[in-house]
């Protein structure tokens, strides 16, 4: 078992990280360090920078300065190093896995579908066999209404759409699942019905949230984090 999968150890851990736009800072020396098998609920005002992070932890932006470790003990300045000053990143991190990261899923503010497929079509796209499709089926009755699942995603609601989204990304093989404010657009019953099965399919996997809900946190069981 690599060390990202064993619960309470680090899998995740953010050293002086800086990131500005167009000279203005949006994360100033952010220092976090987060554990396996936990979920975090990250708490700031719009424009604190909690997207920003998640881009730079998925690697589609880099950050101006700092490190950005996988698997490692915090204490660990080894060899698992990503260092956005050279962009070198070392070839011999035990948790490498496509390239520089470790398998992360995600879900935007933007749903990111494929609109002109059904539900199911756009989870087997996502997670090609890995799943038959009466798996699939199950898991997204649970949060869709049945006659739903013949119908393309464009014709969803956007709170029906938000569920698809979160659902392909939690039955990801990934060690690490970033949320940006996932259970926007729900109304309290379908939010509980989702929060419930994200607590079943992460369970064991680092996630983290980025939410202007409090109570998303206590739902989850999750620790929070005020940037």
């Amino acid at each position: 078992m690599s060390p990202i999968n064993k619960k309470n150890d680090t899998a995740l851990t953010l050293r002086s990280v800086t990131k500005s736009y167009d000279g203005q800072p949006v994360l100033s020396d952010l220092s976090l360090e987060f554990s396996s098998g936990t979920f975090y609920c990250m708490m700031a005002p719009s424009g604190n920078g909690k997207t920003t992070m998640f881009r730079l932890i998925l690697g589609l932006e880099r950050p101006d300065s700092g490190v950005i470790l996988f698997g490692t003990s915090a204490g660990d300045t080894g060899n698992n190093d990503i260092k956005a000053s050279s962009g070198m990143v070392s070839k011999s991190d035990p948790c490498r896995i496509r390239g520089m990261r470790p398998l992360i899923s995600a879900v935007f503010q933007e749903n990111r579908l494929l609109e002109g497929y059904t539900a199911i079509e756009n989870l087997r796209f996502a997670l090609g066999k890995r799943y038959s499709s009466e798996a699939l089926t199950a898991y997204l009755l649970r949060l869709l209404p049945e006659d739903a699942l013949s119908k393309p995603v464009c014709e969803f609601s956007g709170g029906m759409k938000r569920r698809v989204a979160i659902l392909r990304a939690i039955l990801a093989p990934t060690d690490i699942i970033l949320m940006d404010e996932p259970f926007t657009g729900l109304d309290a019953d379908t939010r509980q019905l989702t929060i419930d099965l994200v607590k079943e399919l992460c369970a064991g996997k680092l996630l983290i949230i980025a939410t202007h809900a409090e109570d998303d946190a206590e739902l989850l069981g999750a620790k929070i984090i005020h940037l």
